[in-house]
């Protein structure tokens, strides 16, 4: 029996840390796997990378019994099961790639006691002798992955999914958690609906993903143009993982032959490929045999790699939860990565034709779909904004890491043309869809405006004289902005939200931008960046390429995938800190008990060597060497402005104000490591007033805040600005 067979007394907390390594949960984490360890039925809307399967991992550990995960996704279940086992967790799957007695061995262990977490497929669990099988086993509850499956609404229904909640009736009242990363409100609505769980708790996550870079380039008309630019694109990502998509078998082969011949690592991945291919190109992928996996849409589903830096769909995809799910596998641990699409409309057309042999119903929800998909690309509204609210979450303000926040963008006073159709929809009362409401100021002539006198309305055809996108691009940003919002039980009716009636109360004056006009797209630009993605500045890169050596070599021994054995964060912090002993290993993020024993030795050996050839002090130079919570919000810091994140972030999401914020920064400045804050400093202060504060401390004999508030003027600048300047010429200067 496994180490982690029994319930367990530990915390959850305890037991994240002695288990996974964490020293804390992330957002919601805790509050469900209490909700859950409590017995209470659980629906949990999380996005990809921001840690769904702990949720259900961790209770099950606790517990006595067996939990059962049913997953879609064959090869993911292979990939957690690895990952577990790596832990000291005892883990099972069972699904049709098990041998007859690779099967019982699996069943016994389950009815032996020993299993905590047996990964089944729907299409096992609907199999009459395994349902006997886990009516004789002790189970602590049932978890429900890829949730989103079971709706008609959703971009990957699956008939299956629709047997599950009678199956779980006929083994017990089990509490259950069901957990997607891809729910609009619609389907969120219909998942409830069919596994009757209107009663559940639901906790929702932010849809942000904070650390992804959202671009998208258009096909050029000539294909080899448009394959120039994406080898050019790849190469300059050499050593880092990436994906690329593509719509059809015979696209993903010229694709992985072209990056071939361009020296880049790569395979190709595609169901037309012998399985014993796939399954050989994909463990190459996994354990960093190849850079770049070339694939349909099939792969990934089931890869829990958390270091994959890039995302490209040469194709594009079929629906916007399709295209999150997809580029939501890049920076899972984190860091920065980058995700890129190849747009062309004639990709559509041909999507839509795959539609044809539908039923009408399926047909319309799929031509809305693509629909909204050639609206994202086209925009050139903030991507993350843009994203955001199709999940139905509102951000405030545009997110500076996307193609649209990074260039200039046409701007025009948007006041008029909201307001004529802020008033369309209110006086339509929200019955009509987007077409109707868009027909209608276009002063369009048909049978439903007639019958329904909407040509006698004011704002009939005051805006004739622009095209039908136009004004689809008005509607969407009024809804962006808050002003307009879809109906829940019918997504093709919109409908005024008590924003937009206020707004036409008083009307004010709103900033909005013009889609992108591809045909005026320059490649020769984007031929000429530098598109290396950068994924943080302040570690000993040295060390870290060493770490990361030995991890594949140690990875390859015990035949692992190299981030089962640590992750890249977890190395990052390992070239940060310099950890020498195994106490102090224990304090690196992702580092547990288990991970120390079975692979500490050989990381330990190389730090203390690197330290004494280097001559190097950790202690000294970082002041982050003692255990406690100081230097992990030290090395938290370090890692969140590597990442860009804006500081006002920073500070809530470790509770302190912006002035302790500035207080720690500074200590890490002062303790020797360089922090480049130009990405904030550049948001609220100009290059003149940057220069001259950079200019005083140049020619300055100290560094007194003080002083150079009397020098500069306590009422040109705070004390705030002078302090992040003095952070950054101490930086630049003398670090």
């Amino acid at each position: 029996m496994g180490a982690t067979a029994q319930a367990t007394t530990a915390s959850p907390r305890e037991k994240l840390k002695e288990v996974f390594g964490y020293g804390q949960f992330r957002g919601g984490q805790e509050e469900i796997i209490n909700n859950l360890l409590a017995k209470h039925d659980t629906f949990v809307i999380m996005p990809t990378g921001a840690g769904k399967s702990l949720c259900y991992q961790l209770p099950a550990i606790m517990q006595e019994g067996t939990a059962i995960v049913i997953s879609p996704l064959i090869a993911l279940m292979k990939n957690q099961v690895d990952q577990l086992q790596a832990l000291g967790v005892d883990a099972e799957f069972l699904n049709s790639t098990l041998s007859k007695t690779e099967a019982r061995r699996v069943k016994a262990g389950v009815l032996a006691g020993d299993t905590k977490l047996l990964y089944v497929a729907p299409e096992s669990l609907t199999k009459e002798e395994n349902v006997l099988f886990l009516n004789q086993a002790k189970l602590s509850f049932v978890a429900i992955d890829e949730a989103h499956c079971i709706s008609e609404w959703g971009h990957d229904f699956r008939p299956e999914y629709r047997k599950i909640k009678t199956i779980i009736e006929s083994l017990g009242n089990l509490p259950v958690i069901a957990l997607t990363a891809t729910a609009t409100p619609k389907v969120r609505l219909d998942i409830q609906k069919n596994l009757q769980m209107e009663e559940a708790d639901i906790y929702m996550s932010s849809f942000h993903r904070r650390n992804l870079f959202y671009e998208v380039w258009p096909k050029q008309e000539d294909q080899n143009d448009t394959k120039k630019q994406l080898a050019k694109f790849v190469k300059a990502q050499k050593g880092k993982s990436g994906i690329i998509y593509c719509l059809s078998r015979k696209r993903v082969e010229e694709i992985a032959h072209l990056l071939q011949v361009n020296d880049v690592r790569a395979l190709p991945y595609h169901a037309g490929m012998d399985s014993s291919m796939r399954i050989a190109n994909q463990d190459a992928f996994l354990n960093e045999d190849t850079d770049v996996i070339v694939a349909t849409i099939a792969f990934g589903m089931g890869i829990d790699k958390p270091d994959v830096r890039f995302v490209i769909h040469y194709d594009a995809p079929k629906s916007i939860e399709g295209y999150y799910q997809e580029t939501g596998r890049a920076g899972r641990d984190g860091l920065n990565s980058h995700c890129l699409m190849f747009f062309s409309t004639k990709d559509l057309d041909k999507l839509e034709k795959f539609n044809k042999d539908k039923n009408v119903t399926e047909r319309e929800n799929a031509r809305h779909l693509l629909r909204e998909m050639a609206y994202y690309a086209r925009s050139s509204v903030c991507r993350h904004r843009q994203l955001l609210h199709y999940f139905g979450e509102y951000l405030e303000e545009d997110y500076h890491l996307c193609d649209n926040t990074k260039s200039e963008r046409e701007r025009f006073e948007g006041q008029e043309q909201l307001t004529h159709v802020l008033k369309i929809i209110r006086d339509i009362d929200g019955k009509f869809n987007m077409d109707h409401a868009i027909n209608v100021v276009r002063g369009e002539e048909d049978e439903y405006i007639t019958s329904y006198a909407h040509d006698e309305l004011e704002s009939y055809g005051k805006g004739s004289d622009e095209s039908a996108q136009y004004w689809e691009s008005i509607v969407r940003q009024g809804m962006i902005l808050g002003y307009l919002i879809k109906d829940v039980e019918n997504i093709m009716l919109i409908k005024l939200t008590e924003k937009g009636k206020a707004y036409l109360a008083a009307p004010h004056s709103v900033s909005m931008t013009k889609d992108n006009d591809f045909s005026h797209f320059n490649a020769s630009i984007h031929d000429d960046v530098d598109h290396e993605i950068q994924i943080g500045e302040s570690h000993d890169k040295i060390l870290f390429e060493s770490l990361k050596k030995l991890r594949k070599k140690e990875a390859d021994k015990k035949n692992l995938p190299p981030y089962v054995i640590f992750q890249d964060p977890s190395l990052m912090e390992m070239a940060t800190i310099y950890p020498t002993n195994e106490e102090e290993l224990l304090q690196i993020n992702g580092v547990g008990k288990g991970k120390v024993a079975k692979f500490g030795k050989p990381f330990l050996r190389l730090i203390t060597q690197h330290v004494e050839d280097n001559d190097i002090s950790p202690a000294a130079e970082m002041m982050v060497k003692s255990t406690g919570n100081r230097s992990k919000t030290k090395i938290f810091i370090i890692q969140q402005i590597d990442r860009q994140i804006n500081l006002d972030e920073i500070a809530e999401a470790k509770a302190i104000s912006f002035d302790a914020l500035i207080e720690e920064i500074e200590h890490i400045c002062y303790s020797g490591t360089k922090l480049n804050l130009d990405y904030y400093i550049d948001q609220v202060m100009d290059d003149d007033r940057q220069d001259e504060v950079f200019d005083y401390f140049m020619e300055s004999e100290s560094d007194n805040i003080s002083e150079a508030l009397d020098e500069l003027g306590d009422d040109e600048y705070s004390e705030d600005e002078l302090r992040l300047m003095r952070i950054k010429f101490l930086s630049q200067v003398a670090l």
